[in-house]
């Protein structure tokens, strides 16, 4: 059973590469283009904190979701996350669950691991043997 999940090993990590850039593009879309509308994003000015953080989403999370410069796409996109998380999350409280912050924590551990583990076979990286 072992060698069977070694093998599909760099294919799940093309999947988790790609459902993490499109769950994290969707962030930036509402941020920048507000769709989906969410009330919390209706008023984001793009020259605004919120707004830059919306542009790394939206840019990062479209590099993702192709594949193409993975590594540093995933890099800085894990700063954007701990950085949204001690700036917005952590001055509520002490407790992730309560302070709304699980999703950051977990987007920055899951590109920090992207950084580190590159994009796997199905990717722009791997078609251009960057990775």
């Amino acid at each position: 059973m072992t060698e069977a999940f070694a093998a599909w090993r760099p294919r799940v990590l093309s999947v988790l590469r790609f459902i993490a850039g499109l769950l994290i593009i969707q962030h930036g879309l509402g941020k920048i283009f507000h769709f989906p509308a969410l009330p919390a994003y209706a008023n984001v000015q793009p020259m605004s904190l919120l707004g830059a953080a919306g542009f790394i989403e939206l840019i990062g999370g479209a590099l993702l979701i192709l594949g193409l410069f993975t590594r540093l796409a995933a890099f800085i996109l894990s700063g954007e996350m701990a950085f949204a998380y001690f700036i917005a999350h952590a001055p509520k409280d002490f407790h992730p669950l309560i302070n709304g912050g699980t999703l950051a924590i977990l987007y920055c551990f899951t590109c920090l691991y992207l950084a580190t583990a590159g994009a796997g076979p199905w990717s722009v990286d791997a078609a251009m043997k960057r990775d």
